[in-house]
């Protein structure tokens, strides 16, 4: 069997033979350096020049697709605020039709009201009218010094009980004057309460107009910087969309494992009416087949349900009329609620069949069966699954709120993926073709490093030659051929004198 030494000139001297062997293929080497340079670069580029078309495709489509992704994101949000605005406005509606619908007639009233008291008010507080006449009589009488006469002090005591019993009578008829005021005023309480209240109400109800104002102001400060479409507004949107894909997604798996107790609830009662022998595609029984057709149908009935009162939006429902849509929800309900009614019956089945199952594996077990006892304890189970079988599919009905906020939320983040997936693929072909095309130099170098003493004296032949060559005269260029000066006429002159 032929060896690597055979191919030695001197079997024994293995450095002096691979030292002949490189002095004879070294010129060989040396005169295909050309073509070998050539191939080395031509591979280089059949590898490089796709990849780096490739490279730029890419980019080209992560660009188209990421503007394509801000216009969905950006049209998605504009939705999303115009709902908004709209909702800030029927609620505007809403306030101002219940509690300022009135207002006009409340405030006519108010200011009638309002009148009638200042002029009671004005009334109460007129100045008495002035003393009577007879008060200068009682002044003049005054002035009657007293004398020891009999009379005279009678008459003086006379005038004086008179003049008693008429200031008692003005008094209190002065008294009853402002107390029948007062009385008025009094009775302007309960009123004047009620005006507080209402007044009251109509400030709250206007401050929480204002309220809802400034928030449709911020809406619509938000709808033009997405309509603008800037940078921070698309960061802004990708962001809220990541979290509702995250947190819908979370509420999505809750509601799947709902859906799997559910599944287990009804699943062992359905086998004993669809029966539990018969099996579709290998080893899926009909009941379990039977269970998920009525699980999905639960899901579907409170999708249509959602739909219908307009919680969620996807399906284009806005084309049917008011009439058809109450129709559809109550149709929706009815169905869900007939689920609802054969889930409680398929759970009280399942608790009769679990029962049965313990007392014939008692049986066999050679033991007796445990006579059932009818108390509240042993039927807390039984209820507890006509409770889980009756709530279960309404809960699965409000499935289709986080699916709305899963599916739209799952266009941004599947398209934000996609992008970064395509850039990278796009920076991995061009780190090939790059490499591709340095592997290339690093051959050609490396080839030369083989053929370096042939290199070496070429190098130095052309060195050596290189000063006796004449450069040819290059056209439109004055010749580098050196010239010799004529000589002047008065030089030859001389000479031939």
């Amino acid at each position: 069997m032929a060896t690597w030494q055979s191919w030695l000139f001197w079997p024994d001297n293995a450095l002096a033979s691979i030292l002949v062997l490189a002095l004879i293929v070294l010129p060989f080497l040396y005169g295909a350096r050309t073509p070998v340079h050539s191939t080395i670069r031509s591979i280089s580029r059949l590898i490089s020049n796709p990849l780096r078309i490739t490279a730029r495709w890419l980019f080209v489509t992560a660009q188209e697709l990421r503007a394509r992704n801000q216009m969905v994101l950006l049209a998605h949000g504009r939705e999303e605020v115009g709902k908004a605005i709209e909702r800030e406005f029927e609620r505007i509606a809403k306030v101002v039709q219940r509690d300022l619908h009135g207002y006009p007639v409340l405030q006519r009233k108010l200011m009638d009201e309002i009148t009638r008291i200042e002029e009671d008010y004005q009334k109460c507080g007129e100045v008495p009218p002035p003393p009577p006449e007879w008060t200068k009589a009682v002044a003049a009488i005054a002035k009657i010094k007293p004398s020891g006469d009999g009379l005279v002090e009678k008459i003086l005591d006379d005038i004086s009980a008179s003049i008693d019993k008429i200031y008692d009578k003005v008094v209190a008829e002065y008294r009853r004057s402002y107390g029948e005021r007062h009385k008025i005023l009094k009775g302007f309480m309960p009123f004047w309460r009620s005006l507080d209240r209402t007044l009251a109400r109509v400030d709250q109800n206007l401050t929480s107009l204002q309220v809802t104002a400034g928030k449709i102001d911020a809406q619509i400060d938000r709808y033009k910087e997405i309509k603008s479409g800037a940078d921070k507004v698309e960061h802004a949107l990708t962001s809220s969309a990541t979290n509702q894909f995250i947190i819908s997604g979370l509420v999505m798996l809750i509601a799947f494992g709902g859906a799997f107790v559910n599944f287990l609830l009804i699943e062992r009662p359905m086998s004993a009416m669809v029966g539990g022998g018969d099996y579709i595609l290998g080893n899926i029984q009909t009941s379990q087949v039977a269970a998920m057709v009525i699980i999905f149908f639960e899901t579907l009935m409170g999708l249509f349900l959602m739909e219908s009162m307009r919680f969620t939006h996807l399906f284009p429902l806005s084309n049917i009329d008011e009439h058809m849509r109450r129709r559809m929800m109550w149709i929706s309900f009815t169905i869900l609620l007939v689920l609802a009614g054969v889930e409680v019956a398929l759970a009280v089945m399942r608790d009769l069949i679990v029962s049965a199952d313990v007392a014939l594996k008692q049986t066999l077990g050679g033991g007796v069966a445990a006579a059932s006892v009818d108390n509240w304890v042993t039927k807390i189970p039984a209820a507890g699954q006509m409770i889980l079988g009756f709530i279960l599919p309404f809960a699965l009905a409000f499935v289709a709120i986080p699916l709305e906020y899963f599916i739209y939320s799952a266009r941004t983040v599947s398209g934000a993926l996609l992008v970064m997936g395509i850039r990278g693929l796009g920076l991995f072909a061009r780190t090939i073709a790059s490499t591709a095309k340095q592997v290339g130099h690093t051959l050609i170098m490396l080839y030369d490093v083989i053929i370096f003493l042939p290199l070496v004296i070429e190098r130095l032949v052309k060195a050596a030659v290189a000063p006796h060559i004449v450069p040819l005269p290059t056209p439109g260029k004055p010749s580098e051929v050196a010239s010799f000066p004529k000589r002047s006429s008065s030089t030859s002159g001389d000479h031939t004198s």
